[in-house]
């Protein structure tokens, strides 16, 4: 088997470690480097702390115009390798087996380091519109950076008439996806001897009786719906992931941290979620309250990945199948920027190399084949744009 083109520059990516705990500044300057060397100027958008950035290119249409045209969205950041045992170097892309082994070939370095590596064809095409590549960070942390560079691209007027996110789709088109929500729920009462519970209010406790209260609510979604049974996971999700509290055996916790995280269906409205979750805390103070006026319980919205519910035949949708990617009609249960592009009335799918599947755990891979399929997806969206803009829609 023959190794793909881009096959260096995944590489050269995936040696970046760019875990999301970390700066993703090392890649952005490299690919600034590269874009530079092209005859583009990126803009670069560092976020407040100045440790991260997005960035935004645009490959201008023939005439100059950089309005209108297609934006391919890919994030920067990786997940953690800690505690994983690995069979070669995570930051060492390996090929193994007509695959390629390191943290990121899959999620999501492989569709960036594909349009990276074919810039000077798309730079060459007679495009009668514009190609745009955008870069955030923190996207595995709640897509972070995605609810910035939304509005970064509007901001700049480059008003794209469709995006595809590249994310591993096994270069499915993929038109819809769950809700990310992710809430910090914290229970503060009163320190006291153990042996005196009646002069301290126990923060465990009632943060037990919130996470029973969320595992009622997965149970019923679970078992009553409503359901779409286009998801693997056909309904909503809960599940409490973290839990926080004590001090020592002998005191009543003063302090109690309950972070949970659910994923809706589009039948059910995060907000109303989030709304109901608050109803039961502030039940829950009242309750503490009564024992010690001092207690109080807090709710924090620490991160929301809006759901993506594009319409069948939705233009992006068929632009991607025009370029060789597999229409179907699955929805996926991971939350993608998709639907913060879609809900800056950018018509959006899902679509890259890679499977979802093999992201996050050891031993990450993607098979060459399918960055070969993204590379002829590219080069497809170059010619379709170079032929004029009726014939790519």
């Amino acid at each position: 088997m023959t190794s793909p083109a881009s096959l260096d520059w995944i590489r050269r990516l995936v040696a970046i470690d760019t875990t999301s705990r970390d700066s993703n500044l090392e890649l952005i300057d490299v690919v600034a480097a590269h874009l530079r060397e092209h005859g583009l100027e990126p803009h670069i958008f560092p976020d407040e702390t100045g440790a991260k950035a997005n960035l935004v290119v645009t490959i201008p249409a023939a005439d100059g115009s950089v309005s209108g045209g297609v934006v391919l969205s890919g994030h920067t950041d990786v997940v953690p390798v800690d505690g994983q045992e690995w069979s070669s170097d995570p930051f060492d892309a390996q090929v193994r087996d007509g695959r390629l082994y390191g943290r990121g070939t899959a999620d999501m370095k492989a569709f960036s380091a594909v349009v990276l590596h074919l810039l000077p064809q798309l730079r060459e095409a007679e495009l009668a519109e514009p190609i745009h590549l955008a870069l955030s960070y923190d996207e595995e942390v709640g897509c972070l950076g995605g609810a910035h560079i939304v509005k970064q691209i509007a901001d700049l007027g480059l008003s794209p008439r469709a995006a595809i996110v590249g994310e591993p789709t096994s270069m499915r088109v993929i038109k819809a996806h769950k809700s990310m929500n992710v809430l910090r729920v914290t229970f503060a009462g009163v320190a006291a001897h153990s042996s005196l519970t009646n002069e301290g209010v126990n923060a465990v406790e009632y943060a037990a009786r919130l996470i029973t209260y969320l595992r009622e609510r997965a149970d019923e979604w679970r078992s009553q719906g409503p359901f779409d049974d286009a998801f693997v996971v056909p309904y909503t999700t809960a599940s409490v992931n973290m839990v926080s509290g004590g001090t020592a055996n002998n005191i009543v916790p003063q302090r109690c941290e309950v972070t949970c995280e659910f994923r809706t269906i589009g039948a059910v409205d995060p907000a109303d979620v989030i709304a109901d979750v608050r109803a039961r805390a502030a039940e829950l103070e009242t309750q503490m309250r009564a024992e010690n006026e001092r207690a109080s319980v807090s709710v924090d919205v620490l991160a929301q990945v809006p759901g993506l519910d594009a319409a069948p035949d939705t233009p992006a949708g068929r632009l991607a199948v025009s370029l060789g990617a597999l229409d179907c009609d699955d929805k996926v249960t991971y939350g993608t920027e998709a639907g913060q592009f879609a809900g800056s009335g950018i018509e959006t799918v899902v679509c890259g190399p890679g499977d979802i599947a093999q992201a996050h755990g050891p031993d990450e891979y993607i098979e060459l084949s399918q960055i070969e399929a993204c590379e002829v997806f590219v080069l497809r969206l170059a010619q379709q744009l170079s032929q004029g803009a009726e014939a790519a829609r």
